[in-house]
């Protein structure tokens, strides 16, 4: 018999307050399992990085990657945070002194080839001579991916192509997936020659894995609160799997780290102060309110809406943190107060769509709504604020003006707009709508920067 340990992160975005304790037990386990003989896989699932935190975004994820040098990872796949809140350039060369492999076999270069740093990929043989053949794919999001400069293949497709080739190369198949909950249990009933499938991007938690089609499945939640672990037991002989085991270890249950608390803060403090380039000298201080119109958000929205050249926009004031003291403004000022990876976007609709969208926005429940996911980094949506936008008795009878002009409900409109209200269903409308332009990779903190140095640096 021969033991294979596996070991998973997942979805970290960059919240490395459990990183010290995550690297202490995969180093020290690592070495455990050696010691014994046993073979050992330390893998990534995705989203490591999230540009919110100061260290990721300054060094454009390469400083994730030397963590997870220093950690002894074998191989990682990319999420989304990787692949869609990076430049074509960055995202090309986050990975250049990475000591592990990238796997993302659905991920092409514009021509049709795959990026240098890539493969669809690897096969590990152990010492007892077990072939283990692992799969990278991650989330398809082929529009954002094209606007950037890369191509896509379908997931499913392309792990059936992989799979052609790798099975009969490999006694066990493990899977990276980065697509989401639903998408790894249809892949487990679609193909019963994957024998491990570690998942991410839905922040999924599987305490003791997930049997299907005898396929165990691994997921270990966000931001690292557990560490995922697959036990395999071999039969050397016949090249089978006759045991598997999973589970999680909370990393607020491990024992704590010797200086962890200045580990963390360090990371911190190292991108804060690679990110005290000046963006501009603000003549008066600057106020944002969450609950009332207040002056960082009017400009943001002023910003969104000149930036894309639309007819109208609005956005919550929630997407402001903070406001700016009066003085020089560095990029981490910005960062700290517009944190999101969120990008511009412009969504055509008919002026009774747009009527419907915006009297929506009137209702009481907004300001108050607790806020996850989407790109979204704050807590509460807070209160909207528009721009080419104005209300007459509250916009409940034909009272709302475009530019000054009452809104014609056969006419067409470009609203500017967040690009996390086309993800959710805040606004079915706006979900619905055929035509939406996405800018990327440009951050919502690029536009107000870009508006404050219009205003202020003349």
């Amino acid at each position: 018999m021969e033991n294979i340990h596996i070991y998973h992160t997942n979805d970290l975005h960059s919240h490395f307050e459990h990183w010290p304790r995550i690297h202490h037990l995969l180093s020290t386990r690592k070495k455990w399992h050696e010691e014994k003989g046993d073979e050992v896989l330390i893998f990534d699932i995705g989203d490591h990085m999230d540009r919110w935190h100061p260290f990721s975004d300054a060094t454009r994820g390469k400083g994730n990657t030397r963590l997870l040098n220093q950690a002894g990872y074998t191989a990682v796949t990319i999420g989304n945070n990787e692949g869609i809140t990076l430049s074509y350039e960055d995202l090309n060369s986050m990975y250049d002194q990475a000591q592990f492999q990238v796997l993302a076999a659905n991920l092409f270069q514009s021509d049709g080839t795959r990026p240098d740093w890539a493969r669809p990929y690897m096969l590990y043989t152990t010492k007892r001579g077990t072939r283990i053949g692992v799969i990278g794919l991650t989330v398809y999001f082929s529009h954002f991916y094209h606007l950037l400069g890369w191509n896509m293949s379908d997931p499913i497709e392309e792990l059936t192509i992989q799979l052609n080739e790798l099975t009969r190369k490999a006694d066990i198949i493990i899977l990276l997936s980065h697509l989401g909950i639903n998408e790894d249990e249809q892949i487990a009933e679609l193909f019963p020659e994957i024998d491990v499938i570690l998942g991410a991007h839905t922040h999924h938690i599987f305490h003791e894995g997930k049997e299907i089609n005898e396929c165990i499945l691994g997921a270990a939640g966000k931001h690292g609160q557990y560490v995922g672990h697959i036990m395999l037991e071999i039969n050397t002989d016949e090249k089978n799997i006759v045991r598997k085991k999973a589970l999680l270890y909370d990393t607020n249950e491990l024992e704590p780290v010797p200086n962890e608390e200045k580990f963390i803060n360090d990371l911190y403090q190292a991108g804060k102060e690679m990110l005290l380039e000046k963006a501009v000298d603000l003549p008066i201080p600057l106020q944002t309110d969450i609950f009332k119109e207040s002056e960082l958000p009017m400009i943001l929205c002023k910003a969104l809406r000149e930036w894309t050249q639309a007819d109208c926009a609005f956005i919550n004031s929630g997407l402001i943190l903070n406001g700016l003291k009066e003085g020089t403004v560095t990029k981490y000022d910005l960062l700290n107060i517009c944190p999101h990876p969120i990008n511009p976007c412009v969504v055509e609709l008919s002026g009774r769509e747009l009527k419907e969208v915006l009297v929506d926005t009137l209702d009481s429940k907004w300001p108050q709504m607790q806020v996850k996911g989407l790109g979204f980094r704050g807590t509460l949506m807070g209160k909207f604020v528009y721009d080419q936008i104005l209300f007459s008795n509250n916009g409940m009878n034909d009272s709302i003006f475009i530019n000054n002009k009452e809104i014609d409900l056969n006419a067409v409109y470009k609203l500017a707009i967040p690009d996390m209200f086309t993800f959710g269903t805040y606004f079915p409308v706006i979900f619905r709508a055929e035509h939406k332009k996405y800018y990327l990779p440009e951050f919502l903190r690029d536009l107000l920067e870009w508006k404050l140095k219009r205003t202020f640096c003349k």
